[in-house]
């Protein structure tokens, strides 16, 4: 069971009315169970999150493999690129992803190879919906966030500051708190995020 907790980034301006959302939406997927609506919701937030809810189930699932496959993007086996070349196929995955409202986060443990094998042989296979692209919509892929005991614990080793280690260290006093350490690569700063208004323009650091 995932210890670690799961931050959503909401885009409305009432906090009461995301975590009303949030419950809806998540009664509707699970169980398609009768959902409760705040009677201070905005009517046109109410239409905007009805119009979501319908169109996530009519949509066609899809991977995000075959959606970039379909837009032009080559996607050749790890094994059929050298260093040099994979790296730069990173990019164009990464780039890609941007352009269809995904974004990649806490990556700096992992090599060029060894994200991009991840991506590939896993992240990219998983199904989803195909739903209508926004700015105010976006899927958010944490490397480390599947609440295995591997991922918590290369969570705290090198993405958790301070204050998260000792929250967690008073939360879970039974687990083992690895040493902080820096992570061996410097990728995650150069990535695309949701808020950043050039994200189109992200390209492979220099």
């Amino acid at each position: 069971m995932p210890k670690k907790p799961v931050k959503t980034k909401e885009n409305t301006d009432n906090p009461e009315d995301s975590l009303d959302l949030q419950s809806s939406a998540d009664e509707l997927v699970d169980g398609g169970l009768p959902f409760y609506e705040s009677e201070d919701l905005p009517e046109a937030l109410r239409e905007q999150f009805m119009d979501y809810i319908t169109a996530f189930e009519e949509a066609e699932w899809v991977t995000a493999f075959d959606v970039l496959v379909q837009g032009g993007l080559e996607l050749p086996h790890p094994d059929e690129l050298d260093n040099s070349q994979l790296a730069a196929k990173l990019w164009e995955v990464v780039r890609g992803l941007a352009m269809l409202r995904m974004f990649l986060y806490n990556t700096d443990h992992l090599s060029d190879r060894e994200l991009y094998e991840e991506l590939w042989h896993e992240l990219l296979r998983e199904e989803g919906p195909l739903l209508p692209f926004n700015s105010d919509t976006a899927c958010h892929i944490d490397l480390v966030g599947s609440g295995s005991e591997r991922d918590i614990e290369l969570y705290l080793r090198y993405y958790a500051d301070e204050v998260s280690r000792c929250d967690w260290a008073k939360d879970w006093p039974d687990d083992v708190m690895p040493m902080h350490e820096a992570p061996p690569f410097d990728r995650d700063r150069h990535l695309p995020a949701s808020d950043q208004a050039e994200w189109r323009n992200v390209g492979k650091p220099s």
